[in-house]
């Protein structure tokens, strides 16, 4: 799949290469633990994010758009290669910071797709796709010429004695214990070691400015990834936004990407690149519910978090790109998995010549649309060639042939969504129709409706040919892990990993 340009795609290259019209610039936004009802622009009443409002109402908002796993680790991988993470072998689970294995280096990124066309990249934020042995799998060695981030959650390390908002007030919660505390990389050396959590947006947006600016003066097409820390848990704001939400700490968190992403805007503008500059924004996976008020909201979709429900793995995304994308709202299905071929598509850029599972969806950003994607899977956490996908959406209905629940989504009044609701099978699949019941509340019953027998079986034949031809890469994070690989700025100090301490504020 998406390994051939669509008519739409074509003429657009055509239109700019007989213009003289420069490389389009792409900046690639990707929240945290985000549901789909946290956005002010899909319905929260309170949340505060008037920038990603205004490139919802100037440019394409989706209403059926899917990240491909409910956690952090394999979304990312999936987002980056345009491949299920089942092939990549981003499973079970997700990285930490002694992991032995990450994102293969024989995956192609997106980044990495750029570079033959002299494409300057960097990213900033939570990598969180492998740290490995001296750095191995650091974004630095998967096609970004720059980097600064935490590359893991920023729940990896101690913070019960960290501030996360001014003036002194400590992170919530509990974090992981018994590793190093967290650090701020620059390429591959540690900056810091405890993260300043209060001034780390604000060394974000001036990276992220500084990027820009350099690239445009030097008159290099650019590609900046974003993956944001916000809103996962423990929520953190510095001194511009802290407190301004109706929200809580949520609400503040929310605000400070939000404001990050209107410093973004501003840079482009300033510098003139803004209408030749394709924005997309999505999340990784749904809310966190088990954190209650401090974990998002899935809107009317059905639990969150690492789970197969919607509220999992159905994200709000906008496409932004003034003069190229007319503002609207598209009900087409559509998937991380086809930001790669469509960056690839937009830019002329060569796809790598694997099993791609995305497709080009230029013509639903530039005409509003029809989608080429027909279905989209839905794999657990902890995907196996045992039990394979657990849903299936094709057109506007889903089958689910396992349903299960998980810690993540505990707290919420459906039991359905909780860490007690083990592993069902279901055969025949529960079946519902996503555009009267998005909310996944009225399963469909086949009995005496023919329509719905044929469907199934073809949901059955989708499946089987899907299944036929996934072949799951070796597990990564089955690798396990080895305290010796945490980062540390001062790798011979002792003891560790408390003596891992640097760039202290």
């Amino acid at each position: 799949m998406g390994h051939f340009l669509s008519l739409t795609t074509l003429l657009y290259l055509l239109v700019t290469s007989c213009s003289g019209s420069p490389p389009s610039n792409f900046i690639l936004l990707f929240a945290d633990d985000l549901g789909f009802g946290d956005l002010g622009c899909y319905g929260h009443p309170t949340s505060l994010t008037p920038n990603l409002d205004r490139l919802a109402a100037d440019g394409l908002r989706f209403t059926d758009f899917y990240c491909t796993s409910p956690v952090c680790s394999p979304s990312r991988a999936s987002l980056l290669t345009g491949r299920y993470q089942t092939r990549s072998g981003v499973y079970p689970g997700v990285f930490y910071p002694g992991s032995r294995g990450g994102l293969p280096l024989n995956e192609t990124t997106i980044a990495e797709m750029l570079k033959p066309l002299g494409y300057v990249t960097a990213a900033m934020g939570k990598w969180h796709l492998g740290v490995g042995e001296n750095g191995m799998y650091l974004p630095t060695q998967q096609g970004f010429d720059h980097y600064l981030g935490v590359p893991y959650s920023h729940d990896m390390g101690p913070c019960q004695n960290l501030t996360c908002f001014p003036p002194d007030v400590k992170c919530f919660g509990n974090c992981d214990v018994g590793v190093v505390t967290i650090p701020l990389m620059h390429n591959d050396v540690i900056k810091q070691q405890p993260v300043d959590f209060l001034d780390l947006e604000r060394a974000y947006s001036d990276f992220a400015t500084d990027f820009i600016t350099q690239s445009t003066r030097k008159k290099q097409p650019f590609f900046l990834y974003y993956p944001s820390h916000h809103t996962h848990y423990p929520q953190y704001a510095g001194p511009a936004t802290a407190g301004r939400s109706r929200r809580g700490p949520f609400g503040d968190a929310l605000l400070e990407f939000d404001s990050t992403v209107g410093n973004l805007l501003s840079a482009l503008e300033h510098t003139g690149v803004l209408n030749n500059t394709l924005i997309l924004f999505t999340a990784d996976n749904g809310p966190e519910l088990m954190r209650m008020s401090r974990g998002g909201n899935a809107g009317p979709l059905k639990c969150g978090k690492g789970t197969t429900y919607e509220g999992g793995m159905r994200e709000p995304a906008i496409a932004y790109w003034p003069g190229t994308i007319t503002p609207g709202v598209t009900h087409e299905l559509a998937s991380t998995l086809d930001i790669m071929p469509t960056i690839a598509g937009l830019a002329g850029a060569k796809l790598p010549m694997v099993q791609l599972d995305g497709v080009d969806m230029t013509d639903i950003l530039v005409n509003h649309g029809p989608s080429k994607r027909e279905a989209m899977m839905f794999y657990p956490t902890d995907p196996s060639e045992k039990y394979g996908m657990f849903a299936l959406r094709l057109g506007k209905y889903k089958a689910h042939f396992y349903t299960r629940g998980a810690g993540h989504s505990e707290t919420t009044p459906d039991q359905d969504c909780h860490i007690i609701s083990f592993l069902k099978p279901h055969d025949p699949p529960l079946l519902f129709d996503l555009e009267s019941d998005p909310s996944e509340n009225y399963p469909l019953s086949p009995l005496g409706r023919p329509d719905l027998q044929a469907l199934l079986q073809r949901i059955g034949v989708v499946k089987e040919q899907f299944e036929a031809s996934m072949v799951f890469g070796e597990s990564q994070i089955g690798k396990g892990s080895d305290p010796d690989l945490e980062p540390c700025c001062t790798p011979h100090c002792t003891p560790k990993p408390s003596c891992c301490q640097c760039g202290l504020y």
